[in-house]
């Protein structure tokens, strides 16, 4: 069994920095595990890694596709899995950054067998709910899947809709097809490390944090991204902060108030972030920030 260090936490508690540390003293390389940084020219406020913040230690799984493409859970468990196997072959101790969830259940446990996205129904589901309203779709997923939408939000309409598609082209309940399938990651001995920073502390990095990201220049970034690389509907723009400053560049809100939106946003996502990873089993849970050098 090889070795897998996964290094978990909430944004902004400071993974990259414990795993650089760890990887620099035992030979290793980072694999990032994070549904925003996978896309290209989102840069700065995907907080991924600059060169000094690396510290001379390979990242991957980063820059994998272009914005107008849709990402997968699935298409990063296949990115990753041939990421472990080049490591393995080279000799090289992997570290998962994992803030994303559903990105490390899918790499650890494997995905159910569900059927591929149909764009045409998708579309058409799009525009039921914004002739019908979501409370719709959540009424159609109750009558074909009680269990699915008992778990899922009327409000959640990316979800509803997932599920929805899921339920009528596969022919079965979105519920039983999650139970189908799933081919755990083989081979690898999985070493789970949580960070978890105090509450208060952790929200005063944040906000910290959003403004060094606005002084380094996110705003152009989000600017050029709109001129020349991204269109308006590219899912990248429904991260946080790339909404947020997009409404600012458009002159609906001040700077001011994007960034108390942004801010606000991100220690929301954090929250969720530490309800996904507390149902995590296995983890060895450090209170404090991963730059701390006391942690190691």
């Amino acid at each position: 069994m090889r070795p897998l260090v996964i290094i978990l936490g909430p944004t902004a508690s400071g993974k990259t920095a414990l795993a650089v540390r760890v990887a620099q003293q035992f030979g290793g390389e980072i694999l990032a595990c994070d549904s925003t940084q996978v896309y290209r020219g989102f840069d700065i406020g995907t907080a991924k890694p600059t060169a000094a913040e690396r510290g001379g230690i390979p990242h991957h799984l980063m820059d994998l596709a272009e914005p107008s493409e849709v990402f997968t859970a699935g298409e990063y468990r296949r990115r990753a899995v041939a990421a472990l196997d080049d490591l393995s072959q080279r000799g090289r101790l992997p570290l998962l950054t994992a803030g994303t969830g559903l990105y490390l259940r899918a790499l650890l446990e494997g995905l159910a067998d569900a059927p591929e996205r149909s764009e045409e129904l998708r579309a058409r589901l799009v525009v039921t709910a914004a002739r019908c309203g979501h409370t719709y779709l959540h009424r159609l997923l109750r009558r074909l899947d009680p269990p699915s939408a008992a778990r899922i939000s009327p409000n959640d309409t990316q979800k509803l809709i997932r599920a929805v598609e899921i339920c009528l082209v596969a022919g079965r309940p979105l519920s039983q097809v999650h139970h189908a399938g799933r081919e755990p990651l083989q081979g690898y001995l999985s070493i789970k490390i949580g960070i978890q920073p105090p509450r208060e502390l952790l929200h005063g990095r944040i906000e910290r944090r959003v403004h060094q990201m606005i002084e380094r220049g996110w705003p152009a970034e989000v600017a050029a991204l709109l001129q020349h690389d991204a269109a308006l509907s590219a899912k990248p723009f429904e991260f946080i902060g790339y909404r947020e400053l997009r409404e600012y560049l458009q002159g609906r809100q001040s700077l001011e108030e994007t960034v108390q939106a942004i801010t606000v946003a991100t220690r929301q996502y954090a929250k969720r972030q530490m309800t996904w990873f507390r149902k995590e089993a296995g983890v060895t849970w450090i209170s404090g920030f991963g730059d701390d050098p006391s942690v190691v």
